[in-house]
């Protein structure tokens, strides 16, 4: 039998050839959601890297998609798992709030979406590696953002 690696690895890249498409057909937007969670599988398996790494890719397809129920049980999966998996990064604890912001956007939870995008955006900038802080940040300033404008006002308490 393949190593769970030798089977997530390639998996994980066809989600992010997927998403990088602005072609893709019906039929590839399902592939890619089996492919996301088929990576996540075999990642699991083989025992890591964190899992909420592969509940945030997961959260992100479908966010992507516009499928806001799974995006939102994903994200909190990933929130869950960032406070208290071992081994979890500083950058994903900013991808988790990020991955809660985007699926409240794609739900139309705009206020919500915006304070969890600040989170992210806190998160994001105590991100020790530069280079992971770098894509972190250029991960947050991609769409979709389902109308939440990059500048919006966060609501008052």
């Amino acid at each position: 039998m393949a190593d769970h690696r030798d089977l997530g690895r390639p998996l994980n890249r066809l989600v992010w050839q997927l998403l990088a498409r602005t072609d893709r057909t019906p039929d590839d937007d399902a592939r890619m959601v089996d492919a996301a969670h088929a990576s996540q599988y075999h990642w699991r398996e083989a025992g890591g890297p964190p899992w909420t790494r592969g509940e945030w890719l997961v959260s992100h397809v479908y966010a992507v998609l516009g499928r806001a129920e799974p995006a939102l049980h994903r994200a909190r999966r990933c929130l869950e798992l960032a406070r208290d998996e071992p081994g979890v990064a500083d950058f994903d604890h900013a991808y988790a709030a990020e991955a809660m912001a985007r699926a409240l956007a794609c739900a139309g939870e705009l206020d919500q979406a915006a304070t969890w995008r600040s989170r992210a955006t806190e998160a994001g900038a105590a991100i020790a590696d530069d280079e992971d802080r770098d894509i972190f940040t250029g991960d947050l300033a991609d769409g979709p953002w389902f109308g939440l404008a990059a500048d919006q006002e966060l609501p008052t308490e």
